[in-house]
């Protein structure tokens, strides 16, 4: 029965280049030394935003994984299944270099170049890339043992993806996990009380085997070839190296208890379990765990960082490709005042995070000059917390664009907004951040006063910008105590200030003029929609940067 015309409902967004639509980008790979990976992005970049590849990533969310602990004759397997998709998406990860590339292709803008690959397929879909992270961040840890890492290097730099359930040795590529946290302790890891016991009296500390007894509450990623773990030897808290596999070809006894039923991230299974003897590979010095580890978390928070600017960028494109093709009370949305107020405002926000992620990753290419260890070790946590603290509204404020469309799940906007809080909380919530900013600032004390001086150039002729940077050093000057307590006040003030010197630097007058405005001391930039000082043809300029017509 045709009971009526289907008009003014939009179409999807699809078969578009992820890379050449977006400004900011494809500037800040040339800014960051990467122009070189140029060419590679735009080609990954229509691929992504392929029709056949946006659908992948749908079915990898709606085919979640399924846990199968024995097989039919009732022998342990502890087996996770995936869709097809779920590997067709790890391909794709793999192809592009994503796990390893400034590994393998060392030198200036490597973690650029990587960063803006992994900011695109963060766009499309987000669970594949927890493993490729884990994977990137366990390299240069992995590095350090020698003669593990002549065992494992092939398989770890290699461009494609195997994901049999197989030894490593049989394997033509290998994924590395992560198993950190327990039931009793969470971000606080000193607590951890799994434990570890050499197999050989006569060979222990760095290099020898262990059996490992415990469990993991979050176990990321439990088909990965090897997880890195905690567990304490009688020194103290250290790192092991975890098989799947035991050498010969039995398996190690890590034992999955169930899947996590999570709000989103559902392409990727996080589990908990237990383990029974388990063997690892003690990596670094034994009851230097936590300093062990600490090398790969800066890498996993860049990446929480990348894959929130990329949730925005994502919304953003979806927001503004509805809102200039959906009427209401007889116009386009995107041509009413404060629809458009609300755009270019959220545009603002998206720029400014592409912006930093990109400089953020520059500085991981040069970790021995002061500055840039001071971006790297004090703004890189400074940022995981705001960035991914604003992905939250941001894919809110993008989803109420859509209005009722958005809130159902046959649509993208529904898989963003769960998507967005993941970032927050793995690797560090919010307040163990902060504090990780005001430690780091003791510890690179010459970077950060570097840092204040760039941030005081930038600011002498923008008013704005200068009462922010007067407000961190006030802060700064605090007792201790009353620091602590304003610890998340300045790590907001810091991003701020340095996105806002971003923005006057690279982007076009008028965008930075209203996002330093709408960010003022004021205002806070707390709700989206509020550029008073910006005209409507600035507004249009920025709509148009951020997402040309398409």
């Amino acid at each position: 029965m045709h009971t009526h015309e289907i008009q003014n409902q939009v179409g999807d967004l699809k078969d578009y280049n992820l890379f050449s639509t977006d400004a900011a980008l494809t500037e800040g790979v040339q800014r960051e030394g990467a122009g070189w990976h140029a060419c590679s992005l735009a080609s990954q970049g229509a691929e992504l935003g392929s029709a056949e590849v946006i659908e992948l990533a749908a079915l990898a969310n709606r085919h979640t994984p399924e846990l199968r602990t024995h097989d039919r004759t009732g022998h342990r397997i502890d087996v996770v299944d995936f869709h097809p998709s779920w590997h067709a998406l790890l391909e794709l990860l793999r192809r592009a270099g994503l796990h390893a590339l400034p590994w393998m292709q060392p030198g200036d803008g490597a973690h650029a170049a990587r960063a803006a690959g992994y900011f695109m397929h963060g766009q499309i879909e987000a669970g594949s890339l927890c493993p490729t992270t884990m994977t990137f961040a366990a390299i240069p840890v992995l590095r350090q043992e020698a003669a593990l890492f002549a065992q494992l290097q092939t398989r770890l730099f290699a461009r494609e993806h195997d994901g049999r359930d197989l030894p490593m040795q049989q394997k033509r590529s290998i994924l590395i996990g992560m198993g950190m946290t327990e039931k009793q302790g969470g971000s606080d890891v000193r607590s951890n009380a799994s434990i570890a016991m050499p197999m050989d009296p006569q060979a222990q500390g760095r290099g020898a085997p262990y059996l490992l007894s415990g469990h993991k509450w979050f176990f990321s990623a439990p088909m990965c070839d090897a997880h890195m773990m905690l567990a304490r030897t009688e020194n103290g808290l250290s790192c092991f190296f975890v098989p799947r596999w035991l050498p010969d070809g039995a398996r190690n006894p890590i034992l999955i208890q169930r899947l996590k039923d999570k709000l989103g991230n559902r392409s990727n299974a996080s589990s908990e379990v237990e383990f029974d003897e388990a063997m690892g590979i003690m990596v670094g010095d034994e009851g230097r765990g936590i300093p062990t580890i600490i090398e790969m978390a800066n890498h996993t928070r860049l990446d929480c960082v990348i894959g929130s600017a990329a949730l925005m960028r994502q919304a953003l494109a979806q927001a503004i490709h509805h809102a200039r093709r959906r009427s209401a009370f007889g116009r386009h949305l995107a041509e009413q005042p404060l629809m458009r107020n609300v755009l270019a405002d959220l545009a603002l926000e998206s720029e400014a995070a592409t912006m930093l992620m990109l400089r953020l990753a520059h500085a991981f290419d040069a970790p021995d000059d002061p500055l840039q260890r001071a971006w790297k070790r004090i703004v890189t946590p400074a940022a995981k917390f705001w960035v991914c603290k604003r992905a939250l509204e941001f894919t809110g404020e993008c989803m109420e664009v859509w209005g009722g469309n958005g809130y159902v799940e046959t649509g993208p906007m529904a898989r963003l907004y769960r998507e967005a809080p993941v970032n927050s909380i793995w690797e560090g919530s919010g307040n163990v951040m902060c504090l990780d900013v005001l430690r780091a600032i003791e510890r690179e004390a010459q970077g950060f006063a570097l840092l204040l001086a760039q941030l005081e150039q930038a600011a002498a002729n923008h008013a704005l910008l200068a009462s922010r940077v007067v407000a961190l050093k006030q802060m700064l000057a605090a007792p201790p105590e009353q620091r602590e307590a304003l610890a998340r006040r300045f790590a907001q003030q810091l991003v701020l200030a340095l996105q806002g010197m971003l923005m006057l630097r690279h982007a076009p007058g008028a965008s930075a003029d209203a996002f330093l405005a709408a960010r003022g001391e004021a205002e806070g930039g707390r709700v989206y929609g509020t550029l008073g000082t910006a005209s409507a043809a600035a507004q249009q300029g920025i709509l148009l940067r951020a997402w040309p017509l398409h």
